[in-house]
C-alpha cells in the first residue's frame, strides 16, 4: 500500500493476531524468530519498527523474543477501560511515529503485533493508519476491509459489545485533522441523552438482562488530573434498573 505519491509502504501483521489460542514461551519466541529472519531475507535493505499492543505494564513475551534481533519496539495497551480503542493521545503518537519512520525511508517496514485478545484495537489502529495516510476515506468501509482479514467470530469472542460504532467516530476524528483547528482535538465535556440497544443480551437464560451502565472518564472540574474515574454508573437499587427483554 502507499502512504503518498513519493512513500511506499510495506506493513506487515502476525498471523497469530487471528487466534484465541495461547503459546507457550518457546513455540512462540521460534515463531517470531522465523518471521523476522524471513523479513529480513525479504527485504535485506530495509529497517523494521514494531508496533505491540499488549496487556499490563510488565515486559511483553514479543519483546523478549525480539530481544536479540536488534529492533525498535512500541507499545501500546491494547484496550482502554475494556474499550478497543485508545486515547486520542495514544491515536496521535502512533500515527506520527508511523508517518515520521516511513517517510525516514523508503524501505522501511512496519511489523504490526498484538497480544491474545487484541485483534480489534489492532484493526482499528490499522484502520487509522490508512484514514491517516489518506489511502482511504470511508472510515467504516475501511474498518470492515481491515476486519474482514480475519472470521466475524473472532470480534465476537474478543469483545462481548460490537466496538465498530465507537471506532468509526473516531476514525472521523483522523480523518478531519486536516480541517480542525486542533489536532488531537481537546477534551470536551459531553452529555449522555439515552442508551440504544439494538440486541439485547441474553443474561438469565430466558432473553433479557437488567442493565447497569458506568461511564468512565476524566473529571472535568479537575483538568491537570489525566486519570481515569468512575463519573455515573446507574444506581444498583433503583427503579432506573429495569428488565429487558427481547420483545
Amino acid at each position: 500500500m502507499a502512504l503518498s505519491n513519493e512513500l511506499s509502504v510495506s506493513c506487515v501483521v502476525f498471523d497469530c493476531c487471528f487466534t484465541t489460542d495461547a503459546w507457550d514461551e518457546e513455540n512462540y519466541k521460534c515463531y517470531v524468530g522465523d518471521i523476522v529472519n524471513n523479513l529480513k531475507d525479504h527485504y535485506p535493505h530495509s529497517s523494521i519498527l514494531v508496533f505491540n499492543f499488549r496487556e499490563g505494564d510488565t515486559k511483553s513475551q514479543l519483546a523478549s523474543a525480539l530481544s536479540s534481533h536488534d529492533m525498535t519496539i512500541v507499545e501500546y495497551p491494547r484496550h482502554y477501560e475494556g474499550c478497543p480503542l485508545l486515547t486520542m493521545e495514544a491515536i496521535h503518537h502512533y500515527l506520527r511515529s508511523c508517518e515520521s519512520w516511513l517517510s525516514f525511508g523508503a524501505q522501511n517496514v512496519l511489523l504490526m503485533h498484538c497480544e491474545r485478545g487484541g485483534w480489534p484495537v489492532l484493526a482499528f489502529m490499522l484502520a487509522a493508519l490508512l484514514i491517516y495516510g489518506k489511502i482511504y476515506s470511508d472510515e467504516a468501509k475501511t474498518l470492515d476491509m481491515v476486519y474482514k482479514q480475519s472470521s466475524s467470530e473472532l470480534l465476537h469472542w474478543f469483545s462481548a459489545l460490537n466496538p465498530r460504532p465507537s471506532q468509526v467516530r473516531y476514525l472521523q476524528y483522523v480523518s478531519r485533522r486536516n480541517v480542525a483547528t486542533e489536532w488531537p482535538p481537546l477534551d470536551r465535556a459531553l452529555s449522555l441523552d439515552c442508551v440504544m440497544m439494538r440486541l439485547i443480551p441474553d443474561v438469565d437464560g430466558h432473553g433479557g438482562c437488567c442493565p447497569v451502565f458506568s461511564i468512565y472518564g476524566q473529571d472535568p472540574y479537575m483538568p491537570g488530573d489525566k486519570t481515569t474515574k468512575l463519573l455515573y454508573t446507574t444506581p444498583k437499587r433503583s427503579k432506573n434498573v429495569r428488565y429487558y427483554k427481547q420483545a
